[in-house]
């Protein structure tokens, strides 16, 4: 650290070099600097505003640290998230470095602590949360401190076209200004330029010197998966990492806790980390990761991690993001130390319809702001175009497809789809956005082509313009295709100051002169993909099974069950035999791990199917189940267990019932579930109860002697003698207790 008149010999570039170099190596331990970061410095040294935009990994927290290390006061960091303010303390202590925050988790002590270093002037940086900022005593306090400079983090979050928007964040110009003459370096790993734009304009540093880095992670690889049995996918993905460190991203807290248990119950090493969390937990979840305690870290969308850990391996979104600018922070978080990274996305165009009814009580502005910020989202899933292209383009950074396409950085180049010569539709596509004053966006100019007679168009007599029907033959997916296509080349461009409005470019207006070759790329179809949610005693949705393997199965159920003299649906049923013949399980101990199968069923009837399908697997050299079974985790389970208890106990059934807050109806669902896996339930004493003997034996015999156990079938067989479904339910119970479990 030096005094201030070494400082002053610093920024006057004296021996500037030397002073900043011997710092960086004598507390960082780092021999020379990254991309901009001795310019940045630099700039924040001699007092002025700064404006970095660089990406996550590309070293932005050192461009204030080292200076705050150098000049004389304390630096103020304004961060959103506790953890980022924790981690980096805890960075900086164990570089002997003084370093606190001020924000919600101190108390009172802890606070008069911070605030004494600070205004002694031994605290050389303070972490202050935005709403920890507008307190009229941190306010007061501030103004009575030698303040360096602020630097303003995840300043994305000021724009509300920023992908995390915080009103907190608008207010922080206004208060630097009552604390003082205080230079700003605002610094982002995302920013498209309506985003710069409108950061510079709230934190009035119009005449900010901007230091860009380039977007581009060339260690990352980018993929998008169908969100189709999402959960076994998930489970293989990371067991073939193993010993890897991951962060998976959930859409809600709910879905977090769900997920991490899900790994747990898996033998993952997983934790969850969210907002709603006891800071306690969240403190211990975020250190067991740092630490390696814990392999894979489950975290929300909308709260981000700010953990600064260079060895993430993989970043799985197991929901869709609102924003490609909130994917690419998230994504960004892998391979920091530049080595390995994955990103895979799970989409499902589901999760954009979702996303949308959350923002259905917003302003009619913000709703809007959200659709386009979405509709970039899916485009960016269902494009065949180069992932990382996209991301750039995105970012307003032109990327060259062919290099991508050399490394195999992302799916699109490494699996290309079938492409087209769009020519034709090109020149339609730019004669539309020409024809319409370049005023609207995608949706707009697909419904013009295609001649769609909507309220805008007709508002606008669009109906009566040349263009108008032209592409009357292709759908508005087609059309939106070619439209983001050529954006993407440089035909059209994005209007910086109206949102989700399309421009005309010089290139494009040169393209109508000399139209050339462009191909596009056919678009992914996400359309039918059904999200698996992994339930507790229901096979995956959407199963791909073996179908060749599965009539197979079928063919040993069939024979099995004539030597028991059972039905075959008592063996196993349908989708049981299904799963098997997606997960092919070749052990007794894989077998029970089947929905609706369990240990009983695996002893009873089990092995001629074990037998079958390690047959099969051998033959056909195939992936067997260990390596993509999944355990179901829940609280679900802890009500099974609660019945099978009290069940045991001979404890009635309405009282169960109640004692858990579940109607009669509910607690059938519950009690068929459990008797479907696998389990015995002895319900005889509450059937004597409550069921005349011979309508019970009845219908235990209409069971023995059916194909199927289904309850409507059973209610149009025995319909004449006035059956309620209540009583075939129970009996189907008992009947599949004694026979099937």
């Amino acid at each position: 650290m030096l005094d201030n008149n070494e400082y002053i010999s610093v920024i006057t570039n004296q021996v500037a070099p030397d002073k900043i170099k011997i710092t960086l190596k004598e507390i960082f331990g780092y021999n020379q600097f990254r991309g901009n970061q001795e310019k940045i410095i630099r700039n924040v040294l001699t007092r002025k505003n700064s404006f970095v935009i660089m990406p996550t990994g590309a070293g932005k927290s050192l461009c204030y640290q080292l200076p705050a290390i150098i000049m004389p006061g304390t630096a103020i960091v304004i961060s959103p998230l506790i953890a980022l303010m924790k981690n980096q303390v805890d960075q900086m202590n164990a570089l002997n470095i003084n370093a606190q925050f001020l924000n919600s988790t101190l108390t009172k002590s802890e606070v008069n602590r911070v605030k004494k270093d600070t205004l002694d002037g031994i605290l050389k940086l303070l972490y202050v949360a935005p709403e920890s900022l507008t307190k009229p005593d941190n306010i007061n306090f501030l103004k009575l401190a030698n303040i360096s400079f602020a630097a303003i983090d995840e300043a994305h979050c000021i724009s509300e076209w920023g992908h995390d928007f915080r009103p907190e964040y608008r207010r922080i110009r206004s208060i630097l200004e009552e604390i003082g003459d205080v230079p700003v370096i605002a610094l982002t790993a995302t920013a498209t330029p309506k985003v710069q734009l409108d950061v510079k304009k709230n934190l009035s540093i119009e005449d900010a010197e901007i230091f860009k880095s380039s977007f581009n992670r060339p260690n990352l690889y980018y993929e998008v998966r169908p969100k189709t049995q999402v959960k076994k996918q998930l489970i293989k993905y990371i067991k073939e990492h193993k010993d890897k460190s991951g962060i998976v991203y959930c859409l809600s807290r709910k879905k977090v806790e769900e997920i991490a248990d899900f790994l747990k119950v898996n033998d993952i090493k997983a934790a969850p980390y969210h907002a709603g969390l006891d800071a306690d937990v969240r403190r211990k979840n975020q250190d067991d990761f740092l630490n390696e305690e814990i392999e894979v870290i489950v975290a929300t969308i909308a709260f981000g991690m700010g953990i600064d850990k260079p060895d993430v391996r993989f970043v799985i979104h197991y929901d869709t993001p609102k924003s490609l600018e909130g994917y690419y922070q998230e994504t960004g978080r892998a391979g920091r130390d530049g080595l390995e990274g994955n990103c895979i996305l799970f989409f499902s165009y589901k999760d954009i319809i979702k996303l949308e009814k959350f923002n259905k009580d917003k302003s009619v502005t913000e709703r809007e702001n959200a659709r386009v910020l979405l509709e970039e989202m899916a485009s960016y899933a269902e494009s065949a175009e180069c992932r990382r292209k996209q991301l750039l383009h995105y970012f307003g950074e032109v990327f060259n497809t062919q290099e991508c396409g050399k490394s195999m950085w992302c799916d699109s180049c490494r699996f290309p789809v079938e492409k087209f010569d769009g020519k034709e539709y090109a020149i339609l596509a730019i004669e539309a956005a020409q024809q319409t004053k370049e005023r609207f966006g995608i949706s707009h100019l697909s419904h013009v082509l295609r001649g769609k007679d909507d309220q805008y168009v007709l508002s606008y007599k669009h109906n009566k313009l040349p263009i108008f029907g032209k592409g009357k033959n292709h759908d508005d997916i087609f059309w939106q295709n070619i439209i983001r296509t050529i954006t993407i080349n440089g035909y059209l461009e994005k209007d910086i100051e109206n949102i989700g409005t399309l421009k005309v470019t010089q290139k494009g207006r040169e393209y109508l002169k000399n139209p050339t070759s462009i191909m596009v790329s056919e678009k992914h179809d996400f359309t039918s993909d059904e999200e698996d949610e992994g339930t507790d005693n229901q096979p995956l949705e959407g199963a791909a099974y073996d179908d060749t393997l599965y009539h197979i199965l079928r063919s040993i159920r069939k024979k099995v069950a004539k030597e028991k003299g059972l039905p075959p649906y008592v063996i196993f049923q349908d989708p049981s035999l299904e799963e098997m013949a997606t997960t092919y399980p070749t052990t007794s101990e894989e077998l029970s791990r089947v929905n609706g199968v369990g240990r009983g069923k695996v002893e009873k009837f089990g092995m001629p199917f074990i037998e079958a399908i390690k047959e099969y697997v051998e033959d056909n050299d195939i992936t067997t189940a260990k390596d993509v079974v999944i355990k179901s985790a829940g609280n679900k389970s802890k009500i099974k267990i609660y019945i099978i208890q009290q069940i045991d106990r001979k404890i009635d059934l309405e009282e169960i019932a109640e004692s858990k807050d579940l109607n009669f109806e509910e607690l059938l669902d519950e009690m068929e579930q459990i008797i479907y896996s696998g389990t015995k339930l002895n319900i005889d004493y509450y059937i004597s109860e409550y069921l005349d003997e011979d309508r019970c034996n009845e219908i235990f015999q209409y069971f023995l002697a059916a194909e199927n156990d289904s309850i409507e079938d059973a209610l149009d067989e025995l319909g004449d003698e006035g059956y309620e479904e209540e009583e075939l339910r129970l009996v189907r119970i008992k009947f599949l207790s004694e026979y099937a479990n």
